[in-house]
C-alpha cells in the first residue's frame, strides 16, 4: 500500500502514543476529526495497524535479563521446523523468534528475571525439544536502544 504524507504522519503519531485522541491526532495532521477517524480506520482495515498495546517496563516487572539464543536444528525439513515452531510459540519467555539463513537456524529473544531462569529455560524447555541440536546464548550487558516504532 502506497502511503501519502498524512497517512505516514498518522502512523508515526500512533506509534508514539496509541492513546492519543482522534481530535488531537486530527489537529496534529491538519484534518478535522471525522476524516482523520476514517483514515485511521482505513489503515486498520488495510492491516497496517495490527492492534493497540500497552508497552510495559520489563525491568519493573522483574525481567532484568535479555538473552539471545541461537539454535541449530538436527535436520532441515518442514516437519522438524513446524514442530520446533509450535514448541516455541507456546513459550512465554520467548518474545521474538526468527528463522535465519546461515549456520544458525533460529534466533530467539528472551526476557528473564536472571541467569538462574536462563538455566532453567535451557534445561527444562529448550534442550528438551527433540529437534534442537546446538544452542549458543548471548546475554545483554545493557540495553542501548529498544524502539518499537518502525521507520516510516
Amino acid at each position: 500500500m502506497k502511503l501519502d504524507p498524512t497517512q505516514r504522519r498518522i502512523l508515526a503519531l500512533l506509534q508514539k502514543d496509541s492513546t492519543i485522541s482522534t481530535q488531537t491526532l486530527a489537529e496534529k495532521v491538519g484534518l478535522s476529526s471525522s476524516p482523520c477517524w476514517r483514515r485511521v480506520r482505513e489503515l486498520e482495515e488495510a492491516g497496517l495497524i495490527r492492534g493497540y498495546v500497552a508497552l510495559l517496563d520489563r525491568k519493573k516487572l522483574g525481567l532484568e535479563t535479555c538473552v539471545w539464543v541461537r539454535v541449530k536444528l538436527k535436520k532441515h525439513s518442514a516437519d522438524v521446523l513446524d514442530r520446533f515452531e509450535q514448541a516455541i510459540k507456546g513459550c512465554d519467555e520467548v518474545v521474538e523468534c526468527y528463522e535465519l539463513l546461515g549456520e544458525t537456524d533460529c534466533l530467539l529473544k528472551l526476557y528473564l528475571p536472571n541467569l538462574e531462569a536462563l538455566s532453567s529455560f535451557m534445561h527444562n524447555f529448550l534442550l528438551k525439544i527433540p529437534e534442537v541440536d546446538i544452542t549458543n546464548s548471548s546475554v545483554a550487558l545493557r540495553e542501548i536502544k529498544n524502539e518499537t516504532a518502525l521507520p516510516l
